[in-house]
């Protein structure tokens, strides 16, 4: 009687175990994939961990500011953010609330709350990551394909192709 129970359990370690994926290192100032995403076709948005490498769990991302910028006003169906400001000043609103961010400060921004950023000085450094993953990279990318600015339209469309949703314009030195 007293193996039943260890059978049971002998069984659920026979399952198939998943390859732990291998470890590996992305340079500073390297794209994991050497495919360097330019952000507004400005600024550096290279992928650190992509989510080809934890299974769509987590994506890891460093943002290189070469200018005054950032995105709309947006939220994130499935996926929570955290920022950490490498460099430069930062200014973000979660919600309602606005908060300046200078270097080593860390800002979490939950799921289905809306968010921006604006970058302060004239040259900046984030790392972030979202989890799950989600869809981010093919975003980036997809918004980087353009050779223009798209149409508001076309901003929106993707966004919500990717998670996300549009639901005002971006911050403003003004």
């Amino acid at each position: 009687m007293l193996s039943l129970p260890l059978a049971g359990k002998a069984a659920a370690f026979s399952r198939p175990i998943k390859p732990v994926p291998p470890s590996f290192l992305v340079k500073a100032g390297k794209d994991r994939f050497n495919k360097p995403i330019l952000y507004k076709g400005v600024n550096p948005n290279l992928v650190k961990i992509s989510a080809q490498d934890t299974n769509g769990q987590l994506a890891v991302f460093e943002f290189i500011g070469l200018e005054k910028t950032g995105p709309t006003l947006h939220l994130h169906l499935k996926q929570d953010e955290i920022f950490y400001v490498v460099a430069g000043e930062y200014l973000f609103q979660v919600g309602e609330v606005k908060q300046n961010l200078k270097a080593g400060d860390t800002i979490f921004l939950p799921r289905n709350v809306p968010h921006t950023w604006l970058q302060l000085t004239d040259k900046g450094q984030l790392i972030y990551q979202v989890q799950p993953a989600g869809k981010m990279e093919a975003f980036f990318k997809k918004m980087n394909s353009f050779k223009g600015r798209p149409s508001e339209e076309e901003i929106n469309k993707i966004h919500q192709e990717h998670g996300m949703k549009v639901v005002g314009p971006p911050l403003s030195l003004e």
